[in-house]
């Protein structure tokens, strides 16, 4: 069950203030190659030492043709060292590819950062902790849908029975977040058990939020009940292939959300900079030990 978001303007700046190869030679008939065979037989009868030297010269020319298309296939990259570059880079770049495998492997160990843990709703038993590490702060939950903020067509008092018209961040603009379009994500208000600040998380930080095999990257952009966890917005869970509904949406287990610690997208409702930027954190998380 979904609780109101702390997204009154005076506990959301106390709270979570933002300073947040070629072809090969055609083999020739057999006619063709009997006749030149006897040729060169005939040639190297005049020579001293006999047929011999004639017919290893006509073998000789035949090898050199045989051999000339995997010189061209070299070059045309094929099996040669243009092809092994090739098949270098793609491996690369495979190992290198930020996918949810990856990053739940990364996050699959937890280092405590939380003095306590974390109910997933009102009434459920308090089991999650946060985690961390030198470059990231995780955790595992539930996703409830938040359509806080701008009122629009699908986030609004009538489709949210607790719609709140404000978020605790705010955009460049002043104005406040649109749940319906951009992604972000809920952190818990600062307490003894968490204080999401001196974790180097702040409002506009940037999340890569794991759902089955779908990596997304979201900013934080509101903040929470101090003793709940496991909340983000309906475009969030819409591009998670969640049900957005923010009374029958969300997902009660599987969403991993890792916030990068110190980073801060200084437009919060600029997607395409978060995702950049989510996609380079990302894998510095992933190369680091």
């Amino acid at each position: 069950m979904r609780v109101p978001s702390l997204t009154l303007a005076a506990a959301g700046a106390a709270l979570i203030a933002p300073a947040l190869p070629a072809p090969a030679t055609a083999v020739p008939p057999a006619e063709r190659v009997a006749a030149r065979d006897e040729n060169a037989v005939r040639e190297g009868s005049a020579t001293r030492g006999g047929g011999v030297a004639g017919v290893a010269r006509g073998e000789g020319a035949a090898r050199d043709r045989d051999t000339a298309p995997s010189r061209g296939a070299d070059r045309a990259g094929g099996p040669g060292r243009a092809g092994n570059a090739a098949r270098d880079e793609r491996t690369r770049r495979a190992e290198d590819a930020v996918t949810a495998a990856r990053l739940l492997a990364r996050a699959g160990r937890c280092t405590r950062v939380s003095r306590g843990r974390y109910r997933t709703d009102a009434g459920r038993p308090a089991t999650i902790p946060v985690c961390g590490t030198r470059d990231a702060v995780f955790w595992k939950a539930d996703l409830d849908i938040d359509c806080d903020g701008r009122p629009t067509a699908r986030c609004n008092r009538r489709t949210d029975p607790v719609f709140a018209p404000a978020t605790a961040v705010v955009g460049s603009d002043g104005r406040r977040l649109n749940a319906e379009t951009l992604p972000y994500i809920v952190v818990p208000a600062p307490s003894r058990r968490w204080d999401h600040r001196a974790s180097g998380v702040r409002g506009g930080s940037v999340a890569a939020v794991v759902y089955g095999d779908r990596v997304r990257y979201a900013v934080v952009g509101d903040t929470g009940p101090r003793d709940l966890i496991g909340e983000a917005s309906y475009a969030t869970a819409r591009a998670l292939g969640i049900r957005p509904d923010p009374r029958s949406g969300g997902v009660s287990s599987g969403v991993t959300y890792i916030v990068f610690r110190d980073s801060r997208i200084t437009a919060v409702e600029n997607r395409a900079a978060a995702a950049a930027e989510g996609e380079r954190l990302a894998r510095r998380f992933l190369a680091r030990r």
